[in-house]
């Protein structure tokens, strides 16, 4: 037996060793591939991170936390939301004060229960601050955290709410404003060991709003920073899309806005450039509706705008079109486009398809009694979607199929302190939009998740509305539910002991 026939029985032992089992047949034939086809696993770590929910004084924020139950899922795990530190910024220049409050020696929001039940949790004022939150095992598959505040007065008074955010390293948020009356923060919260260093960027009417202002913000470990953006270029816009990039690192994002007249919400950020975007879930009674994109590209866009609503898809008279020059934001007031209905805003490129990000400026009511929320464009459904902090009264479930007709199942879950999961199917109709029927936990005590899993047929785009009236004004917050990410692929492949052959 010569050196070469010592040295592969050697290897292939000490690899049997390695991996538990080995096989010392004769490889396969050259060309051969032994990978096989991409099973949908659990994910088995979640990370999610909630803004510090308001300054005010007499703010009321409640917490809900929420695992669906993922079949293959772990048998154990964890989850837990700590507070981070939180950085100070001077509003006169937008750059640090160089003060950092520190963590919070404060008890966690909510202890999150287990999968198939909603843990609830609470704050008052301003002393909440920004959560870090990490589930791992079977907490980890589609764990969502909602954050719902309702302020009574003030600036920004009424209802706001977010879901709370996957740490990412580029944001659009189309919507944002500096005009006289509103007051619009962007929530940077870095989740990691290290610091993160991030540019935040401008863009106007006329392209980019020139600053250094924005230019390597430092966000340090487990902290969170809000960010006036007002401060970071001079001059007054109504309509601005914020891009946050991340030079190192990772954070999460959001933006607040705050209107002296109408109220005030969380913004979240529009799915990724696209030159089709969706817009789910218009209240029937909208008074008005703005709609503000962008398009990040070298090229133009000209977009079709039409509105799917419960009997099809129709164009608003007026709208029928929207031109968005090259980096530049562009504009358009929808008025009460809904008249009366459901409504999802569908975009669709008229030529090439450029990218755009977008999203919608929503107002109910009417005077001094408005209020207004906001609805980016989201992703489908996909594989699944939650979301938490439900209750009998006051919530509202959009669904909508642009496309194909598709059939939708919605669950929602047993109640975060007593009730019976239920579950519903539902057929959308091609090129519609209906506010359903949504499920409610027999016997329910406390709120609950709904879940959404598309069944058949095309996309679906899917939001939740909460409602409640704060001192006469019709306080609301929306939601979007793009997939949770709570599976993800993994390639299956056979063990090849031929690479140990030397031809």
């Amino acid at each position: 037996m010569n050196r070469t026939t010592l040295s592969l029985i050697a290897g292939a032992t000490a690899l049997a060793a390695v991996t538990g089992f080995a096989s010392l047949n004769a490889p396969a034939a050259s060309g051969d591939n032994t990978a096989k086809a991409a099973t949908q696993q659990p994910v088995e770590r979640t990370s999610l991170l909630c803004p510090q929910p308001s300054t005010s004084e007499i703010a009321e924020t409640a917490y809900t936390s929420y695992t669906p139950v993922t079949q293959g899922a772990a048998d154990s795990g964890k989850a837990e939301l700590q507070a981070a530190a939180v950085e100070s910024a001077d509003s006169a220049n937008g750059k640090k004060t160089g003060k950092k409050t520190g963590k919070k020696t404060v008890k966690p929001a909510l202890k999150p229960a287990e999968p198939g039940k909603p843990a609830t949790g609470d704050g008052s004022g301003a002393e909440p601050p920004a959560l870090v939150g990490t589930a791992e095992g079977k907490f980890a598959p589609g764990w969502t955290v909602q954050e719902t505040t309702a302020v009574a007065a003030g600036t920004g008074r009424g209802l706001l709410g977010t879901n709370c955010t996957a740490p990412d390293t580029e944001f659009w948020f189309p919507g944002v404003s500096t005009a006289t009356g509103r007051t619009d923060y962007v929530h940077l919260t870095n989740p990691d060991d290290s610091a993160a260093v991030v540019d935040v960027e401008l863009y106007g009417k006329d392209g980019t709003l020139k600053s250094t202002v924005g230019e390597g913000i430092t966000v340090q470990p487990h902290a969170s920073e809000p960010i006036l953006l007002s401060t970071l270029a001079s001059g007054q816009q109504t309509d601005l899309t914020v891009h946050v990039t991340v030079r190192s690192g990772r954070v999460g994002a959001a933006v607040q806005a705050l209107d002296d007249k109408i109220g005030g919400d969380w913004l979240a950020a529009s799915t990724d450039p696209a030159g089709s975007l969706v817009m789910p879930g218009i209240p029937k009674d909208a008074t008005a509706v703005r709609l503000v994109a962008f398009a990040p590209g070298d090229q133009d866009a000209d977009l079709k705008v039409r509105l799917a609503s419960p009997s099809g898809l129709i164009t608003p008279a007026g709208n029928e079109t929207l031109h968005v020059k090259a980096g530049m934001t562009a504009a358009a007031d929808l008025g009460d486009v809904t008249r009366g209905e459901a409504g999802s805003l569908v975009l669709t490129s008229t030529g090439t398809s450029a990218p755009v990000v977008a999203a919608l400026q929503v107002v109910r009511g009417k005077g001094s009694k408005q209020e207004m929320a906001f609805i980016p464009a989201t992703g489908p459904v996909g594989g699944r979607a939650t979301v938490a902090d439900n209750s009998s009264k006051g919530t509202t479930l959009a669904l909508s199929a642009p496309g194909q007709s598709a059939q939708v199942k919605v669950t929602a879950s047993a109640g975060s302190e007593g009730g019976t999961a239920a579950t519903k199917t539902y057929t959308i109709k091609g090129g519609t939009t209906q506010d359903v029927d949504a499920p409610v936990p027999a016997g329910l005590k406390g709120t609950y998740a709904l879940t959404v899993e598309p069944v058949s047929g095309g996309p679906v785009y899917a939001s939740r509305t909460l409602a409640s009236a704060q001192e006469g004004v019709p306080g609301f917050t929306i939601q979007t539910l793009p997939d949770d990410r709570g599976t993800v692929a993994v390639p299956e492949a056979d063990q090849d002991l031929s690479v140990l052959l030397k031809k």
